[in-house]
């Protein structure tokens, strides 16, 4: 058989695994799967990441351009930034219809990694 990607996680190096977890499950509206020996493994609906807790390592906010992490394609991103907002999310740039026929918006995480929200808009 063929091989086949069923799924995806993603990592993210953290300074303060207690701090950034809280941060995901009361900002971010993750759960809990699992955690254990220095890691916290979040999903909400079929995102999921493994938060890995490195102290002594460089935080996410002072690499720049290199802390973008990932693009995320949702259903209902006006409801999702409203949410953020009212949250007190760092919103990094404001909901809008791009171009290229995405709805978007960027935060910013308690570690500093960036992420951004697309929705498909017909233009």
């Amino acid at each position: 058989m063929k091989p086949k990607i069923t799924g995806n996680r993603y990592v993210f190096a953290v300074n303060n695994l207690a701090k950034s977890a809280k941060f995901y499950k009361t900002k971010l509206g993750f759960q809990t799967l699992w955690e254990g020996d220095g890691w916290h493994f979040l999903v909400r609906d079929n995102f999921k990441i493994m938060l890995g807790e490195c102290p002594d390592d460089k935080p996410a906010s002072e690499i720049n351009c290199h802390s973008y992490f990932g693009y995320l394609e949702i259903e209902n991103i006006d409801e999702l930034y409203n949410e953020y907002q009212s949250k007190e999310v760092e919103v990094l740039s404001d909901i809008e219809n791009k171009p290229w026929g995405q709805r978007e918006f960027s935060i910013r995480t308690i570690d500093g990694h960036r992420i951004t929200f697309g929705e498909k808009v017909f233009i």
